[in-house]
């Protein structure tokens, strides 16, 4: 590993010799300097871990030394030193930004624990800021690609509502990236800093649902033994994530109600009230006003949720979004498993772009994976592509060769045809039980009957 490089800086020439020389011994890497003005110059110049600087020199300020750092070179830590040490001034260099504020003389077991733990915070610092740059580069609003209108308008409304506490409900099919757009609002947030914390609630029963969510106390059920923190405690300060919402029961639609209108809850078997400072966003891909009509989803509960609603188009209807999405999901792959793929070959790319992807985005990305770490040339192939995608193809031939040169009415003549008499067939060529089947009215299914030559004796029946 290398060394931890410090800045040291004193006006005192014996002072700063006496400590450069202590600290080299200690196999500190270090450039030393009496000059506030120097100081700046070689920041400038270097990366420095650790910053020890005096608060009194004859050209500057160790405060003001500190302020450049906070504001120019957030990542190196600063320790002031000082000959005049009080409460005061240490409470002044904390509030300051300082690592810590150090009484001369400094030659001592206690300076070098104070350099060790400031470097010690540097470091998991950067880890930190690693690890939300690798969550920006997944979960951020650039790995959301797309450049259909409809996903352009998804990406204007994340941005206008994420720094917002808004509660936003997330609709769409199975696979669309709900979970994605979520991440990406709180990362766009005030709250970035905070929890992310992400419910599955199609995957719990109810009883182990509200536990999970609420927490609960020890003896609150069978095998409670002891008490559990839920999640939207685990979330505070952050944003919770609820998928599959619609799947809640009516028993627990009432508890997320109050939740949501007063941030408040207990615990299950418990009889203290907590509260919380969380975002909600919710996720669905039922259609939760039906829900309601139907009676299974409560209206307030819907009224309170549906404050924002973004919602996620198929893929299926934004092919011109398969092959910019193929292309991210070929880097990320790319990335993680350094294989060397250079992208793909026409014949695949139209495959893709045929497909009618029933598992929408993330059933493109997990192609794309398989055929990343599958395939064997310097390109993805037809080849290399599922059976089911590669099929999809042959369906668009028939097609084409069944419309040959007919109009657009003509061709779907044939189809509708079909339809319309495996319906009549499965009713026993009943009129009326055949149009509601169908969505439309009997006087409209009589005009099809007799254009698409279906008029026959058996049609009589009621």
């Amino acid at each position: 590993m290398n060394k931890p490089q410090l800045l040291l800086v004193d006006d005192d020439r014996h002072v700063l010799e006496s400590m450069a020389d202590w600290l080299r011994a200690q196999g500190y890497e270090l450039v030393a300097t009496a000059s506030y003005t120097d100081a700046l110059e070689r920041l400038r110049q270097k990366t420095f871990d650790l910053v020890l600087t005096d608060v009194r020199l004859r050209d500057g300020d160790g405060f003001d030394l500190l302020e450049h750092c906070r504001r120019y070179w957030p990542a190196t830590q600063v320790v002031l030193l000082t000959g005049y040490g009080s409460p005061d001034g240490a409470i002044e260099a904390i509030r300051a930004g300082a690592f810590d504020y150090v009484t001369k003389p400094l030659i001592s077991n206690e300076l070098l624990m104070t350099i060790e733990r400031a470097i010690s915070q540097r470091s998991v610092k950067q880890e930190n800021d690693n690890l939300r740059a690798q969550l920006d580069r997944r979960y951020g609003m650039d790995n959301i690609v797309g450049r259909d209108p409809r996903m352009l308008r998804v990406f204007e409304m994340i941005s206008s509502v994420a720094d917002t506490r808004a509660t936003v409900l997330v609709t769409g099919e199975s696979g669309t990236g709900k979970s994605m757009i979520a991440r990406a609002i709180h990362r766009r947030s005030g709250r970035m800093k905070g929890p992310f914390v992400e419910v599955a609630c199609g995957a719990l029963p109810e009883t182990l649902l509200e536990s999970e969510l609420f927490g609960h106390v020890a003896g609150a059920f069978t095998g409670a033994a002891g008490e559990k923190m839920g999640k939207f405690l685990q979330a505070d300060g952050g944003t919770i994530f609820l998928d599959e919402i619609g799947t809640a029961s009516p028993a627990m639609q009432v508890k997320l109600l109050r939740v949501l209108q007063e941030l408040k809850f207990e615990q299950v078997g418990g009889t203290k009230t907590f509260d919380v400072d969380v975002r909600v966003v919710l996720a669905t891909n039922e259609d939760l006003s039906r829900g309601v009509a139907e009676g299974r989803f409560r209206q307030d509960l819907y009224y309170r949720i549906n404050v924002i609603n973004i919602e996620l188009p198929p893929l299926r209807t934004r092919v011109s979004d398969i092959p910019v999405l193929a292309h991210s999901f070929l880097e990320q792959v790319r990335e993680d498993s350094h294989r060397q793929v250079a992208g793909f070959a026409d014949d695949a790319m139209a495959m893709l772009e045929r497909y009618a992807w029933p598992g929408n985005v993330r059933e493109l990305q997990n192609v794309v994976e398989r055929a990343v770490l599958l395939g064997k040339g310097p390109v993805i192939t037809a080849s290399d592509l599922p059976a089911e995608v590669r099929s999809s193809g042959s369906g668009n031939v028939i097609l084409a060769n069944a419309i040959g040169h007919k109009s657009l009415k003509e061709a779907l003549e044939g189809p509708e045809r079909e339809i319309i008499r495996e319906v009549l067939e499965s009713n026993g060529w009943n009129r009326n039980a055949t149009a509601d089947q169908l969505g439309i009215n009997r006087t409209t299914l009589y005009k099809k009957m007799k254009r698409l030559g279906l008029d026959d004796g058996r049609v009589g029946v009621m």
